[in-house]
């Protein structure tokens, strides 16, 4: 409830009554809008979140050219027929949309809101709901990531590493200041992999996030990685969660970053574990970046992106025998199904264990044979 007993996003809230607009329709819908916000803010939603449902209702607005009062099923199916078959946008970003648009069609069709008498009055109609089941697309499994998308296989991680490492060396000996940016992705990258993180986890990440685990001594003070920008649950604040080191490699790459390093960014006073040459932190745009040129730069297929790190770690620990309830921790899925559709275990973890079947099964099979001889 707003501050005198009103409910966020209310007509009331956003418009006087008796008061003549000079622009009515445009009015109204900015009103509509400011109210739409209002209400998830209220419902704790993040400001990327509502901002972006604020644009998708706009550009929707745009694309119909008509205000909400006049909007109909049919205004729906040719926009997402167009977002689809024009822009060949993924099932997930066309699922996202239309859900925006539900969701203000839902807001401004509450009665609680007041937008349909306003509108009754003001225009002589009223707004609809025009996304229903039976014109957007139904979501009939869990995983709908891009097909194309999928794991490093191991001989990739190592060959896209050691491009990393060739790419500072190859700018330092041109005696080049870009290679404190090559050599901050290049760990930040093998970070990401080392600890199954994902782009925004690794990114906002402090020096002060990495610390000593008790019970592995050998990793000295690069035992655990605290995770403080997990993916958040609707309405929530960020997940946190403590992430172990497995790697033995680990440490050592950490340490010569933090010590020898990242000093010379001048980071006396910066937190961040990737400081920016121009700002507080690397942004995502420059991982971006810097990742497909690598990638490019290797041939690599464009199944591989950022977040296939976080793919490759929980399949490689799987592949080499880690018990899964320990991984799904590690990567901080709720359920373990969701930790399953992350394992893309390769077809060499796959020929190497049917071949150790067989193998056995030949062993057995030759020892009874000998056996019958004796």
């Amino acid at each position: 409830m707003g501050f005198n007993g009103s409910i966020p996003g209310v007509a009331g809230l956003h418009l006087v009554d008796g008061v003549a607009l000079l622009r009515p329709e445009e009015q109204v819908f900015a009103a509509m809008l400011t109210g739409f916000a209002n209400q998830q803010l209220a419902r704790n939603l993040a400001r990327t979140t509502v901002e972006g449902r604020e644009n998708t209702v706009r550009a929707f607005a745009a694309y119909v050219n008509a205000y909400p009062w006049l909007w109909t099923p049919a205004m729906v199916d040719e926009w997402l027929g167009d977002l689809r078959s024009l822009r060949d946008l993924k099932r997930s970003t066309i699922r996202s949309y239309s859900e925006a648009v539900r969701a203000f069609c839902h807001f401004v069709t509450d009665p609680l809101y007041e937008w349909t008498a306003t509108c009754e009055e003001r225009f002589g109609t009223h707004p609809v709901q025009v996304v229903h089941e039976w014109n957007t697309a139904v979501h009939v499994q869990d995983n709908e990531a891009d097909a194309k998308k999928r794991a490093f296989t191991k001989a990739e991680l190592h060959a896209f590493f050691a491009h990393c490492d060739d790419e500072v060396a190859r700018i330092r000996a041109f005696g080049r200041k870009g290679w404190l940016p090559a050599f901050r992705d290049a760990t930040l990258f093998k970070t990401a992999y080392a600890f199954g993180l994902r782009r925004n986890e690794t990114r906002m990440l402090d020096a002060a996030d990495f610390g000593r685990n008790p019970h592995g001594g050998e990793f000295g003070e690069y035992g655990r990685c605290q995770v403080r920008f997990g993916k958040a649950k609707k309405g929530s604040p960020p997940k946190r969660r403590g992430v172990l080191t497995v790697f033995d490699w680990t440490p050592d790459v950490l340490d010569e970053w933090f010590t020898e390093v990242r000093p010379l960014f001048g980071t006396d006073s910066n937190p961040a574990a990737w400081p920016s040459e121009r700002g507080l932190r690397i942004g995502c745009q420059r991982l971006n970046s810097r990742f497909i040129a690598y990638r490019k730069a290797l041939g690599l297929d464009d199944g591989l992106d950022f977040h296939s790190f976080r793919r490759a770690y929980v399949t490689h620990l799987i592949e080499d025998g880690w018990d899964p309830r320990f991984v799904q921790e590690q990567v901080g899925h709720e359920h373990a199904s969701t930790t399953s559709l992350y394992t893309c275990v390769s077809s060499d973890f796959r020929t190497r264990t049917l071949r150790r079947h067989l193998d056995s099964t030949i062993a057995a099979a030759l020892q009874t044979q000998t056996g019958r001889q004796a």
